[in-house]
């Protein structure tokens, strides 16, 4: 990526050669340019948030910026980039969001997530750190400014206009207001799940902003709920595990089942744990955030449960998803299971078939199905 700063190499986390998608878009680049062109003092405490790959914070690394993620593919692809870019360890501050925010900044660049629930969390954990004189700009592709995100800035930090588009990409420039009230945070979000789903149903949900369906249970994961096997797996992984529902309800169903809850959201590992807390599941259950089950011992595992993204924020892929499945094959005992729901027409049962020489359909409906595929060897 060419910066006014001279070029830096990027790359995505885990790196692939054969990954043609960039770790940058023209939105990382517009707002590089803005910053050098309007010479925006960056000698204060410049705080990045939302950094998808690493971009913002590596090209702007000699200023010491601290970034806010809430992914771990995000913060690793970060590191990597960091490090080849020649920067000194601990130059720049890496933070999740589930971290304490910093108490002052005077350059906060936002990186407009997909989530306007995760942006409004971040803008009003921040807000006590904007003062008047902070330079608030956002940037994004033009398809991922709305209305609403306007007047989600406007409402938490002040006045907000936009900038003509460039390449598909536009900037948000904030004038913050210290006598604004701002609204309350209404995160996390927790509710009651309903009746007919399984051991979990009436249960509680807790859900940190930017979790998918964070305010109701998505039609997916209902219908997983009412399908999941019947107990006797010793040591069971909920991949990918949001809001952590499908890993409490097979802990409620068999309390002698070790869970495992794993997410590279920050957000949905924290709301996993919040949510096997609240139902007081007697059993035994880790949680941790990661790039799906590397780290997990081969074997170990006797019962995968996957509902596998296919976006990669605005791109559609199959590579999470791909990359899951391998790695529950590693990661199962021969005779262990791995059961995944997804839509129909992604044709997730070739896939499986290629890699496991096996599938079979547990369950479907005009829009899902449940596949389930037995490591043989």
């Amino acid at each position: 990526m060419t910066t006014p700063w001279g070029e830096v190499e990027l790359t995505r986390f885990p790196e692939d050669p054969r990954d043609r998608l960039r770790a940058w878009d023209a939105s990382d680049a517009y707002l590089l340019r803005h910053l050098a062109e309007e010479k925006v003092p960056l000698t204060g405490a410049v705080v990045v948030v939302g950094d998808r790959w690493g971009a913002l914070a590596t090209a702007l690394a000699a200023h010491h910026p601290t970034q806010i993620t809430d992914s771990f593919l995000s913060q690793e692809a970060t590191r990597a980039n960091l490090a080849r870019a020649g920067v000194e360890p601990g130059a720049v501050q890496l933070l999740t969001t589930q971290d304490p925010p910093p108490e002052h900044v005077d350059v906060l660049l936002v990186r407009v997530p997909k989530s306007l629930a995760l942006l409004e969390d971040q803008l009003l954990r921040l807000a006590p750190a904007v003062h008047a004189g902070t330079v608030v700009v956002g940037t994004g592709m033009v398809k991922e400014i709305h209305t609403s995100t306007l007047q989600l800035f406007e409402r938490v930090l002040g006045p907000t206009r936009t900038s003509p588009a460039h390449q598909k990409a536009r900037l948000i420039f904030c004038t913050p207001d210290p006598a604004l009230r701002r609204p309350a945070n209404p995160w996390p979000y927790a509710y009651a799940l309903p009746d007919g789903i399984g051991p979990a149903s009436g249960r509680t949900v807790v859900n940190h902003a930017g979790v998918f369906c964070a305010d109701r249970l998505d039609i997916g994961t209902r219908f997983l709920l009412r399908h999941l096997p019947g107990p006797g797996a010793a040591r069971v992984v909920d991949l990918g595990c949001g809001n952590g529902v499908v890993g409490t309800a097979v802990a409620l169903a068999d309390p002698s089942a070790e869970v495992l809850f794993v997410d590279e959201s920050f957000q949905a590992v924290a709301s996993a744990e919040a949510t096997y807390k609240a139902n007081g599941v007697p059993g035994h259950a880790e949680f941790r955030v990661g790039d799906g089950l590397a780290g997990v011992a081969p074997g170990s595992v006797d019962l995968v449960l996957n509902n596998p993204p296919f976006h990669s924020h605005q791109a559609t892929t199959d590579a999470t998803a791909w990359r899951m499945f391998t790695g529950a094959k590693r990661a199962l005992r021969p005779g262990g299971e791995l059961w995944v729901i997804g839509n129909r027409h992604l044709g997730y049962h070739v896939k499986l078939k290629r890699l496991f020489g096996n599938c079979e359909l547990v369950a479907s409906d005009p829009k899902f199905v449940v596949l389930r595929a037995v490591r043989k060897d």
